[in-house]
């Protein structure tokens, strides 16, 4: 089980290929109601089987509310959900258990527990489908408060998105330019018919988060928006604002000067990305994830028969996404939802420095 959050605190149960997987969120105010329907319309953005650009696992990937929902009303101290896992195949990795494979966490996962664990377990992408059932959760009780969520696919491979967000965006594949999201959909099915993956970029915004939400240090929106995120298997790197990017700049150029908009304090740029020492700014918040290529490709790759301990070649079979990218969008908004929700439930908890 893997756990996070402070005041809300968000549990993460089952496995890849085992009956479900699961989440119990604790911390949630009593009585909010909950859209079941806009929720699971949140789930089918993250579910699999529904396009060419995808795993052709097929998962309806339906909530099932266990405790703590009284009809569509939240109730008690805890909420638990399980998605139903009706469409695995373990024997599917039967010809390489002793084989870990490049990419995956297999091999660290052997010496730790001493066995393989089919389809990658609890380190499957799989888990983010409980992840964004407790985010599509968060996600409408943060819009009750005036606090959205958007996120778009920068980037896949050398294919890059328009620079200005252009919300709302009802195309079918969450970029700010249709024409974009094509050329991004031809490069996937591109490295899928060599028997090959690839990775992007995703970028995220979080507006009408209160200056001010947040705290020092550990505490910091920062440190809480990517514990959630790197929660997501294939996510490797994270930058806020203007990020790395800020490294080459001077402090002038860097610094984000302080301006009156209608009795308002806001920033004329925004290039520390809403967050300033570990606190909202009023400004929304913005920040980009690096998620690598799918490592399960058809392509073969070097490993080792941990069985006989000689290198040997291995060829993944199964079904897997040429490109996790497009899938990963809502999981990247779950994430950080959850993170969102509790620095404001802790803020309500005690604001103290």
């Amino acid at each position: 089980m893997s756990i996070y959050g402070e005041t809300l605190r968000l549990s993460i149960f089952g496995a890849s290929h085992a009956e479900f997987v699961g989440m119990t969120l604790e911390g949630l105010p009593s009585g909010e109601e909950i859209d079941l329907a806009e929720l699971q319309a949140f789930m089918d953005r993250r579910a699999p089987g529904r396009n060419e650009y995808s795993t052709p696992r097929n998962e309806a990937d339906v909530p099932e509310f266990l405790s703590g929902l009284d009809g569509n009303v939240i109730r008690g101290p805890s909420l638990t959900a399980v998605v139903r896992n009706t469409d695995a195949r373990p024997s599917a990795y039967a010809d390489i258990r002793n084989i870990p494979r490049p990419g995956h966490a297999d091999y660290p996962a052997y010496v730790k527990y001493g066995k393989f664990v089919s389809g990658g377990g609890q380190f499957s992408g799989r888990m983010t489908a409980a992840l964004c059932v407790a985010g599509g959760v968060c996600v409408q009780l943060l819009k009750k408060r005036g606090i959205n969520i958007y996120a778009r696919i920068r980037s896949i491979g050398p294919v890059s998105d328009s620079d200005e967000w252009r919300l709302p965006m009802e195309n079918g594949f969450p970029t700010s330019d249709p024409d974009a999201g094509k050329r991004m959909i031809e490069w996937i099915l591109d490295r899928k018919a060599e028997g090959d993956s690839c990775g992007g970029i995703i970028e995220c915004m979080i507006a009408g988060v209160p200056a001010g939400t947040g705290g020092p240090v550990f505490g910091g929106l920062e440190n809480r928006i990517s514990a959630a995120v790197f929660g997501i298997p294939a996510v490797k790197g994270i930058e806020f604002g203007d990020g790395f990017a800020l490294a080459q700049m001077k402090g002038s150029e860097s610094n984000d000067a302080f301006v009156v908009r209608g009795n308002r304090v806001e920033t004329e740029t925004n290039r520390c990305g809403g967050i300033l020492g570990g606190l909202a700014t009023g400004m929304p918040i913005l920040f980009r994830v690096s998620v690598k290529p799918t490592p399960s490709v058809a392509k073969p790759q070097k490993s080792v028969d941990l069985e006989t301990m000689k290198e040997t070649e291995i060829r993944v079979g199964g079904r897997h996404d040429p490109c996790v990218v497009p899938r990963a969008v809502p999981c990247v908004e779950a994430a950080a939802a959850v993170a969102v929700l509790d620095a404001i439930l802790t803020d309500g908890k005690d604001g103290e420095i």
